[in-house]
């Protein structure tokens, strides 16, 4: 695919160089967890080279609308991703299939194609891991640095019906990672009844 390894090398420069340091969720690190996540649905489907190379697009610039800011990052993450597609010669309808991706992961996500229901589940696979407790520590230090102070009793409870909530898409995801996800919930509800917050 013409113009991927320059694009791959323009988005990791963008996401290592201007993404603000206060993100310790949405970083750089983030990004590579669902890029690793989204290669092993890659080889575990065997997912052809082209929409291979979509995916990968897709799993690293989901989240550069963070170098702008949270609101809508989305959005704003489509339209640096067409700016950036559009500089490397990428035709219009792989555009369009990255801004797919990108918008799948919105929460509440509502993935269309197949290729949306993986890069939702990579950007969600913590939620089934046995590193979910971590990375929730690092989006609460996140949302408490910009401006968002909350609780940790408060935060439990929003975990709680956050991962309620959640639906994951994937055979994958639905066998191994919902039964942690499960345990999660019960493990935090615990929490908040027995006040050890």
């Amino acid at each position: 695919m013409k113009g991927y390894l320059k694009l791959r090398k323009d988005v990791l420069h963008i996401l290592n160089t201007e993404l603000p340091e206060a993100l310790c969720y949405h970083n750089i690190i983030h990004t590579l967890d669902v890029l690793n996540v989204a290669n092993k649905y890659i080889k575990r489907l065997k997912v052809d080279s082209y929409h291979a190379k979509l995916l990968r697009m897709g799993a690293m610039l989901h989240d550069i609308g963070f170098i702008i800011g949270r609101e809508n990052h989305e959005e704003k993450g489509v339209v640096i991703a067409k700016e950036l597609m559009t500089k490397h010669g990428f035709s219009k309808e792989d555009i369009n299939i990255i801004k797919g991706l990108i918008m799948a992961t919105k929460v509440p996500q509502s993935p269309k194609t197949k290729l949306e229901q993986i890069i939702c589940d990579s950007d969600l696979d913590y939620l089934g891991r046995r590193d979910f407790y971590f990375k929730g520590d690092q989006l609460l230090k996140e949302l408490n640095v910009q401006g968002t102070p909350i609780a940790v009793d408060e935060w439990y409870k929003i975990q709680i019906s956050f991962l309620e909530s959640h639906t994951y898409h994937t055979e994958f995801a639905k066998r191994f990672r919902q039964p942690k996800k499960e345990q999660r919930i019960q493990e935090l509800k615990e929490k908040v009844k027995s006040g050890n917050c």
